[in-house]
């Protein structure tokens, strides 16, 4: 007898060494071959592997169904069907439906992600854009949405699958085929009377398997068929159905290898045995019985007790030890960073002194290619327009502005985000772009105090801007909950800053500048005018006031409020960011942060601009430079592949 004892590290490490097992048992003609299935996600992984070499795989344990990619083309459909659905869920099983063209899709993702609307509902009632696969897909979803009988929500779930086309994908597929079939989906069923005959025999077991849910708002009644059943109760049906079957690929021909469970090792003719998964959790000495049984319960129920699990378990492992052939035993010694330990079975050999086996895999010497910087031009590419944030890119590293500038790539947004700190920041901005907008501020009597002037007003803006911008009120609560501090904090400043002669101009300023054969472009948040006439460039914060005072320490580096200020065609005047934040015991809730020497820094920024273009107009190459934080969050990280530079 060869028993072999292998200790691997993680799970991908014992992946490949059972593979590997295999692999060097196959070598020297040792077939039929038997892979034990102590963990179901690890023997999966190995067959993966062993496919991808041309072996020949026998599996006779399956696995769920619910985990093939058929059965998740379904479960979409029903995840989509309901009125709340969100855009996520409508989109995901659009993708899979062979009715909606392509082109038709794209511009279906490409309009949902523009939008930016979490819920598939408020999309399809702004009514932005008329897109042709959206009548299609809300009229296969109104047809999943009533409450029916079992037997009706069968034949309605066949005609959408029929009319979307899945049903021909999923009747050629040998997983679809099971899906159909554990759904009842195939069978003959008759929407205009109770199963009889052939039909009832082909649907047996569908009625038991109904009354398994906990229909909590549907009616008691003998007839299974006639109960109706929402929605949610038949997609809960379906999920139970195919997690409760089991799907086994065909094989044809002579397999290399048997996948199996341990204790069908009796009897089996087999060349040799590895069996990974040989941990504590994976293979116990002493099984849990499945259940919440009491043993009493266990007893009168006649299900087998911990010592009937544990002597078989003991069984199987003491047959194993006794064969004659090649056994391969490996476990791994740590799962998601946890330290994990071998089974009792493999900590007796252990202490009996078995010795660790080598490790079987080959090594191999790649030579090594050295991995240069990308160096691209972009002489080629239109640069019509500059905006601040396009030139902060190029000053962070000139490869992030090729790419996302000069090529226009993007990261697509997410449908159903959850909202943070940047939403936020947007809504700050609209409310107070709507609040000023709304008020006559030289007009309203100031004895009372700002605060108390306002308050009402600027609450009436932050309603409207939630609404504006369509912000779901239980994801936008831990900001709600902020923004009264956030509130009383502006006001505040606001009082000191009329009593200083300011008075606000506008918000949300579009404004353009031609500059040698480009153009800036930009929104300034919002300009005032001092006492003195000049005008007061403003850009709002939500960040750290930390933050916000060190883009003062090296202004020259800090280029957003000199690129707005060079936007305005004043010769004189002046520029400083916002900082609204929470005002919390002694801190201020707002401040400003005056920029100083804003005229020199804006005649220096527009001389780098020119002279910027002009290098990238005569082709100059655009490499990547960027360090430190302008690297960890750069959209453009995975073009330049900074991390495989040698």
């Amino acid at each position: 007898k060869q028993l072999a004892v292998h200790c691997c590290t993680t799970a991908d490490d014992e992946a490949t060494r059972a593979a590997a097992c295999v692999l060097a048992h196959l070598n020297t003609g040792a077939s039929p071959l038997a892979l034990v299935a102590n963990d179901r996600a690890l023997v999966r992984r190995t067959s993966a592997l062993l496919a991808a070499r041309g072996v020949r795989l026998r599996d006779e344990t399956g696995w769920r169904l619910s985990t093939t990619h058929a059965a998740a083309a379904l479960m979409a459909l029903l995840r989509a069907a309901p009125h709340n659905a969100s855009s996520d869920a409508v989109l995901e099983w659009a993708k899979q439906v062979p009715a909606l063209p392509a082109d038709a899709l794209n511009a279906l993702e490409t309009e949902l992600r523009r939008a930016g609307v979490g819920d598939w509902a408020s999309f399809h009632a702004m009514h932005v854009v008329a897109v042709p696969a959206v009548e299609s897909i809300n009229a296969w979803r109104s047809a999943m949405q009533s409450a029916r009988s079992l037997q009706e929500w069968l034949l309605s779930l066949r005609e959408v699958l029929q009319a979307s086309g899945q049903w021909q994908i999923l009747a050629t597929d040998a997983a679809g085929e099971q899906v159909l079939h554990a759904l009842y989906l195939d069978a003959e069923l008759d929407a205009s009377s109770a199963l009889s005959g052939g039909a009832r025999d082909d649907v047996a077991g569908l009625a038991p398997r109904a009354q398994e849910l906990p229909f909590d708002a549907a009616p008691a009644s003998k007839n299974t068929n006639e109960r109706r059943l929402s929605l949610a109760d038949f997609t809960r049906w379906a999920d139970a159905a195919l997690d409760g079957a089991n799907f086994k690929p065909a094989t044809t021909g002579q397999a290399d290898v048997v996948i199996l469970p341990l204790a069908q090792l009796l009897g089996r003719p087999f060349a040799a045995v590895v069996v990974p998964g040989c941990d504590e959790a994976n293979l116990p000495v002493s099984p849990e019985p499945a259940g919440a049984w009491t043993a009493a319960q266990r007893s009168a129920l006649a299900l087998p007790q911990r010592a009937n699990l544990q002597a078989a378990a003991g069984a199987a492992w003491a047959y194993l030890l006794a064969q004659t052939i090649p056994v391969d035993v490996l476990w791994r010694s740590h799962e998601a960073g946890d330290a994990v330990l071998a089974s009792g079975f493999v900590q007796t050999l252990l202490l009996a002194g078995q010795s660790l086996a080598n490790d079987p895999r080959a090594t191999q010497r790649h030579a090594t290619q050295a991995q240069t910087r990308p160096q691209p031009r972009a002489d080629a590419l239109p640069r019509s327009s500059v905006s601040a944030s396009a030139y902060a890119d190029l000053r962070a590293c000139p490869y992030r502005y090729f790419g996302l500038r000069s090529l226009g790539l993007s990261d697509a947004e997410e449908l159903d985000g959850s909202l943070d700190k940047r939403d936020f920041g947007n809504w700050l901005h609209l409310v107070l772009k709507i609040f000023h907008e709304t008020l006559t501020l030289e007009e309203k009597p100031l004895n009372a105090g700002v605060e108390s002037c306002f308050l009402a007003t600027i609450n009436v803006a932050a309603e409207q801007a939630t609404h504006t911008l369509r912000l779901d009120a239980t994801a936008f609560t831990p900001f709600a909950a902020a923004w009264p501090r956030v509130r009383d904090g502006y006001l505040q400043w606001l009082g000191k800053h009329l009593a200083s002669g300011a008075h606000y101009s506008a918000a949300e300023s579009w404004q353009e500048l031609p500059l040698g054969t480009v153009k800036l472009v930009g929104k300034i948040d919002r300009i005032d005018t001092l006492a003195n006439g000049q005008r007061l460039v403003i850009d709002y914060k939500t960040e750290s006031l930390d933050a916000t005072k060190r883009r003062l320490n090296e202004p020259l580096d800090d280029t957003q409020l000199a690129f707005y200020a060079a936007l305005l065609p004043d010769d004189e005047l002046a520029a400083a960011y916002l900082n609204v934040g929470e005002g919390v015991g002694d801190k201020a809730g707002t401040v400003m942060v005056t920029m100083p020497d804003i005229g020199e820094l804006r005649d220096a920024l527009v001389e780098g601009i020119r002279h910027d273009m002009d290098r990238i107009g005569a082709g100059d190459a655009l490499p990547a430079l960027g360090e430190g934080s302008a690297c960890e969050y750069c959209a453009a990280r995975g073009l330049c592949r900074k991390d495989q530079w040698s």
